[in-house]
């Protein structure tokens, strides 16, 4: 099909319904939200949630949170919201925070803030600052060392996959600026020992954030429920800051995340001030300059919406459904559940040479269900919602009967993306992976847009 004219702009505008029309055609073969059929990318809970946050986000669409002077119902939200989260985390009141587009921001931010906290004190010798981090830390902070001129320190994780404390102590020198932790750790859904790190990061006068973007606002509710949750938050001496991302577990429009430092000796670091600019003095307090409006009154509406009892009721829906899922799970002998998670988000994988995990992925896919692949170990990922909690059954048999096809022709291991990714984890030379990745990037994001696939 010719799809020329759709790379110009008209020269007579189309008709807005005609418009909308194709707006709606174009995600036929997007992923299956609505019916449950993804475990990642989006945090669905109903029509009618999302028709508010719509209606919330519309009231503030075209307002900039760039000026609070302009908009000041704007700063106002942002400020509760700030509260709201703080509180929720357990900072006192000099917890301070901004909002931001999302979880990647609120990793990106703190990197820089540090960065230049360390550069004013000159804590660090000369050459380049360093950062500590689990190798399990979402690959945002890996992006956030590159963007800011870090060096990234990995550390080994646990047998348990939560990051080694010891291994953590043995690489902090005079150029340390920074170590993370996670809350939980995305692709194994644990929490690292936040305790232990805060207690080596106070020893040792080196601020600590804790990376919550997934659990934070969700392990406050798991807690009140009455699982065993090890404190993560403000209630740990050491903690200097923490991300928590309200457009994941607190179920807002994307894109919305909330940053907090303990106090203003922090945040004050983040702060852009560019007072010679013939436009004026520029001032921003984040990332970005333009803020959109509507995600911050769309993130305000949904904490006001739903309150306490709302969001924990979400939170037991769940967690019930996440312990029917792994027992399912673990009634497939030739599947395990890597981790023992704090939360909804946990990966399996194959206990049979005769199973290939990635194979059953691509089973699932056939089957209609969008599933995540991780590497090194192979596994399956999850990250569960309240609405999965309607097609568990159907999903643990659908796992079922596609392990029995991988189990039953094991040539399945060798075609489509279970060679792809099967290839992708075992090759040793990583720069080679790398330089593939960014020609296939190169296509995408090319003059002709060729996908993969």
């Amino acid at each position: 099909m010719d799809n020329s004219k759709n790379l110009t702009i008209p020269e007579k505008g189309l008709d807005r319904s005609e418009v909308l029309e194709m707006l709606r055609s174009f995600k036929e073969g997007d992923a299956n939200y609505k019916d449950s059929k993804t475990w990642s990318l989006v945090y669905y809970i109903g029509e009618e949630h999302t028709r508010f946050l719509i209606d919330a986000f519309a009231l503030y669409f075209s307002e900039n949170a760039l000026n609070p002077m302009a908009f000041r119902s704007l700063k106002r939200m942002e400020h509760e919201v700030v509260r709201m989260t703080a509180g929720l985390l357990n900072g006192d009141g000099s917890v301070v925070g901004t909002m931001t587009s999302g979880g990647t921001e609120s990793c990106l931010l703190p990197v820089m803030t540090y960065r230049d906290r360390a550069a004013s004190k000159r804590s660090f010798r000369s050459g380049m600052p360093e950062m500590i981090a689990p190798e399990s830390v979402h690959v945002a902070w890996e992006k956030a060392a590159r963007y800011f001129g870090v060096k990234m320190v990995h550390v080994p994780l646990r047998s348990d996959l939560r990051v080694d404390v010891e291994a953590v102590k043995k690489r902090i020198n005079r150029n340390t600026i920074l170590i993370v932790g996670s809350a939980p750790s995305y692709p194994h859904g644990v929490i690292d020992p936040i305790a232990e790190l805060g207690a080596l990061a106070q020893e040792k006068g080196i601020p600590f954030h804790v990376d919550s973007c997934l659990g934070g606002f969700m392990l406050p509710f798991v807690e009140r429920l009455g699982y065993k949750i090890a404190p993560f938050d403000f209630r740990v001496p050491g903690v200097t800051s923490i991300s928590a991302d309200v457009h994941k577990y607190g179920y807002s429009a994307k894109g919305a995340s909330v940053l907090l430092y303990r106090n203003m000796d922090y945040l004050k670091h983040q702060f852009f001030v560019y007072e010679n600019w013939p436009g004026g003095i520029f001032i921003s307090p984040a990332l970005l300059g333009t803020r959109p409006g509507g995600a911050i009154a769309a993130a305000w509406a949904s904490i006001k919406a739903l309150g306490i009892n709302g969001y924990l009721e979400l939170a037991r829906k769940v967690m019930e459904t996440t312990a029917a899922l792994q027992e399912g799970i673990r009634s497939i002998p030739e599947l395990e559940i890597m981790s023992n998670p704090e939360m909804s988000v946990f990966a399996y994988r194959s206990t049979s040479k005769k199973v290939n995990i990635y194979a059953v992925g691509d089973q699932m896919e056939e089957k209609g269900w969008l599933v995540d692949r991780l590497q090194r170990p192979e596994a399956l990922h999850a990250m569960v919602t309240p609405l999965h909690e309607r097609i568990t059954d159907q999903f643990i048999l659908d796992l079922k009967h596609s392990v029995e096809k991988v189990k039953s022709d094991p040539s399945l291991a060798k075609k489509g993306n279970a060679a792809l990714y099967g290839m992708i984890a075992k090759v040793p030379l990583r720069g080679m992976i790398k330089k593939e990745v960014l020609k296939m990037m190169e296509q995408i994001y090319g003059p002709e847009m060729k996908m993969p696939y």
